[in-house]
């Protein structure tokens, strides 16, 4: 039986289901405090949806209050399958998760093209790879793909228009989300990358039991994604880098629009690359650069060192500015981390109050197929809450 869809939920229903989906396998007496219902009433609103098939009862018996076993409620979280995709400026990373954001498959494939027909086109063929080799088809018992997002860095627009995509050069406005939802014929949400990455981190990843935190990236950007009080911090300057803009050194190199010692300028790895090539007087790469640091070169030594510390005090300022003591650091320059370990921490330390909490920070390899499960997360989230999306409806807090 193919569950009920969500569309259907209302009201206390929909809360019922969405706590299983993100904290669950739950005992019946836990969901009910977590929403503070009585037994009758949880009950009373669990039992269509597991007669539809939406909840089922799993794992361990518990005995319930008056003494009778029950089994926790949990989602099917493999009746529906979303595909997620990461669009960065040479290729396309594309992954299939289950309701819970859990990856069954992968794939990635080059761009031949950054205009958006040839993105499309990369996007159709990466989707029917991944559909052939999962044989998920609309068939009696089989899991089927129930709608799909991507993101990209850039602005996008109600979740369907690119307005800004300075990696694909995409000046004028793309309705890549009509162009997507034709040519996979499934819903389809677009997304910022740095958003969707957070939206997994809330809902499904190591932050989900946290109130605030924030996600920084390093690499050809500096990108910025935001959770207080349970809620992804959206708005249309979401993709336009500003974090980027934010001071750090003011005897740093300028920016390409000529801010001094900013965090694109101290940060970025084309910033790094260009200040050690000049420095050593031949083409360095990032990497290298890293290296030459780590083995003691007098030149990209304190280069590295100097970015590692404007690391450290980029966090110092996000923290301070949010409150937040959790920090997710990830993105393609991330290695800035281990090798200015050091340094990070004094930059840290002297922006940061030593009576403040000290600064969890989790730092992560990047890997793009979890970015392209952040815009599967995206997807999934479009078809749970529906239109209750749009006014910003929390996370059930559960604690």
């Amino acid at each position: 039986m193919t569950p009920a869809p969500w569309t259907r939920l209302s009201g206390a229903t929909h809360a019922v289901a969405l706590e299983v989906l993100l904290r669950g396998p739950l005992p019946r007496s836990e969901l009910a405090r977590r929403l503070d219902l009585s037994a009758g009433s949880l009950t009373r609103l669990a039992k269509p949806l597991l007669d539809s098939g939406l909840l089922v009862e799993s794992g361990t018996s518990h005995e319930s209050r008056a003494g009778r076993p029950t089994r926790p409620l949990d989602i099917v979280a493999d009746a529906h399958r979303f595909i997620g995709a990461k669009i960065t400026h040479e290729d396309v990373h594309a992954v299939v998760t289950t309701l819970r954001a859990e990856v069954v498959a992968s794939a990635r494939a080059d761009l031949p093209g950054r205009d958006p027909a040839s993105v499309v086109a990369v996007l159709r063929s990466l989707a029917a790879e991944l559909v052939t080799r999962l044989g998920a088809q609309p068939a009696p018992g089989t899991p089927h793909i129930t709608a799909a997002g991507v993101s990209l860095g850039g602005c996008v627009a109600d979740h369907a228009t690119v307005t800004g995509a300075p990696f694909l050069e995409w000046d004028d406005d793309v309705p890549l989300g009509a162009m997507l939802r034709d040519a996979l014929a499934i819903p389809t949400a677009v997304d910022n990358d740095l958003l969707a990455l957070t939206r997994a981190e809330h809902w499904f990843g190591a932050a989900r039991s946290r109130d605030r935190f924030a996600v920084l990236t390093v690499g050809a950007g500096i990108g910025y994604g935001l959770v207080v009080h349970d809620r992804v911090v959206d708005s249309p300057d979401a993709g336009v880098g500003l974090l980027g803009h934010f001071p750090l050194d003011p005897l740093g190199p300028p920016c390409p629009r000529g801010h001094r010692g900013c965090a694109t300028a101290m940060l970025s790895m084309a910033s790094l690359r260009a200040a050690a090539s000049v420095g050593l007087r031949r083409d360095v790469s990032y990497e290298e650069c890293l290296d030459l640091a780590a083995a003691g070169d007098p030149v990209a030594g304190p280069l590295v060192t100097a970015s590692g510390r404007a690391l450290g005090r980029l966090i110092a300022a996000v923290a301070n500015l949010t409150l937040t003591t959790e920090i997710v650091l990830t993105g393609e320059g991330v290695r800035l981390a281990e090798v200015a370990r050091e340094a990070l921490r004094e930059g840290l330390a002297y922006d940061r109050d030593p009576r403040a909490a000290d600064v969890s920070l989790d730092v992560r390899p990047v890997d793009f197929a979890l970015w392209a499960r952040g815009a599967a997360v995206t997807a999934i989230q479009a078809y749970v809450l529906g239109n209750r999306r749009r006014t910003g409806l929390r996370r059930p807090s559960g604690d």
